[in-house]
């Protein structure tokens, strides 16, 4: 790995925005889906996944999904299921509560806390199959107390025919009752305008590859979208103490997710700096990705020489990772600096993997830098929030001239009149009965 003065560095990540060729296609297969229903899925599915289709087949059976169950393995059941219940704890500590706050003249104001009554989870079927990312995407939705959770997936996954066992039985164990064999951009149109065999949902959620990322974009506003997310992303921020074999294992796990992640070292000490860039290149040698890790770690990754661990935290900020670890000789005392990360790792034994499959924190996090202003999915990504009013007549009373000044100021005399019939009214009142 490249060795270089932080103050050098510089990693641009944009969203991705896809080719105006890109765009058009997209445009056109959302409108053909809007249009065309089912016809246009089955188009689609044949042209793009050669599989031909009939309506019918493109809801995943009941007797499908427990046929997977034969073709997985009881240690990945064991694992996932354990996964699931950590997920779900984690989870469940994010709920909020609808409130009201009476006020002694009879005010009351609050939020009423609701969760989306549908919502769609995208799991594609690309280069590799991601089960994990199946309960991380569900999990959180049926904490928040979505009613109706659906499932799309490509017909073939990794370029094999079928779906892939793993993500069926990870659906299942998560709860997803509703499954359906389409991929791609028209798959994100069909859960947003829906179809004669796929009602439209209120909000759409998962990873995919360009054209469903520009489909997302595309539908956003008729439906919710979660984001669209960029390259994997990690930086270990460490000092001398810290054991370069663990640092080199973790950058590499973040490096065999594609050509462009990104895995940086942030570090004050020049000999651990060598040491990891030597133990990257052993570990290289047998990875089964090498080839995927070795052109993310030539393209987009650094080792970066700081001068002190505060000049590496100012760094770290400046990165906004969407994974970070903290392997200091007490990151407790680091991690209460630290404003811009996704998720962060504490100590030598919090190795990324413990996050994205394990642990109970969603792995679904802020990429490009967005970790500035965007957290990880979680029970908030699936629930609205009304505001409750009932002012009393004592308060209208009392603040009606103020509200009335501020519609005036803004030249809405509507708004001012709105107030102003109900106090003219209210006094009239009060007049009468001091007369009567």
């Amino acid at each position: 790995m490249r060795i270089m003065a932080a103050s050098a560095f510089n990693l641009k990540r944009e969203v991705e925005y896809g080719s105006p060729e890109q765009n058009a296609a997209v445009r056109e297969i959302v409108a053909a889906v809007r249009a065309k229903g089912d016809a246009a899925l089955l188009e689609f599915t044949e042209r793009f996944d050669g599989v031909k289709l009939e309506a019918s087949g493109l809801k995943v059976t009941a007797e499908e999904i427990q046929a997977a169950y034969g073709q997985v393995d009881e240690e990945f059941l064991a694992a996932i299921r354990e996964a699931a219940a950590n997920i779900r704890a984690f989870h469940e500590k994010q709920k909020q509560k609808s409130w009201m706050e009476p006020s002694p003249d009879g005010t009351l104001l609050g939020q009423i806390v609701r969760p989306l009554r549908r919502v769609g989870v995208y799991v594609p079927g690309g280069k590799a199959a991601y089960p994990s990312s199946v309960l991380m995407n569900v999990i959180p939705a049926q904490v928040a107390g979505v009613a109706e959770i659906v499932m799309v997936t490509p017909p073939a996954t990794g370029g094999q025919a079928g779906i892939n066992p793993y993500i069926l039985v990870a659906a299942a164990e998560a709860g997803v009752k509703e499954i359906y064999r389409v991929g791609g951009a028209q798959a994100i149109a069909a859960l947003a305008y829906g179809t004669e065999t796929i009602a439209p949902v209120d909000k759409i959620c998962g990873p995919g590859n360009i054209y469903v990322a520009l489909a997302k974009r595309e539908v956003y506003g008729a439906v919710d979208i979660d984001s669209i997310a960029g390259p994997s992303e990690i930086v270990v921020l460490a000092d001398g103490s810290a054991d370069p074999v663990y640092i080199a294992a973790d950058l590499l796990s973040q490096a065999e997710h594609d050509e462009m992640a990104s895995a940086v070292l942030v570090t004050s000490s020049a000999g651990l700096a060598k040491a990891v860039s030597d133990e990257v290149e052993r570990q290289l040698a047998d990875l089964p990705r090498a080839a995927i890790a070795r052109k993310s770690i030539d393209d987009y990754g650094a080792i970066l020489t700081v001068d002190s661990l505060d000049e590496g935290i100012a760094v770290v900020n400046r990165l906004a990772p969407e994974h970070l670890e903290i392997m200091t000789a007490d990151p407790m005392e680091v991690v209460g600096r630290i404003e811009n990360a996704g998720a962060i790792f504490l100590g030598a034994y919090s190795t990324e993997p413990v996050g994205d499959y394990f642990a109970g924190p969603n792995h679904i996090l802020p990429t490009n830098g967005t970790a500035r202003f965007a957290s990880a999915l979680g029970v908030d990504d699936f629930v609205k929030k009304s505001s409750l009013i009932r002012y009393s007549r004592e308060a209208l009373l009392k603040h009606g001239g103020k509200i009335m000044a501020l519609a005036r100021r803004e030249g809405l005399e509507a708004h001012a009149r709105a107030v102003e019939v109900r106090l003219m009214k209210e006094q009239v009142k009060d007049i009468g009965m001091k007369e009567g």
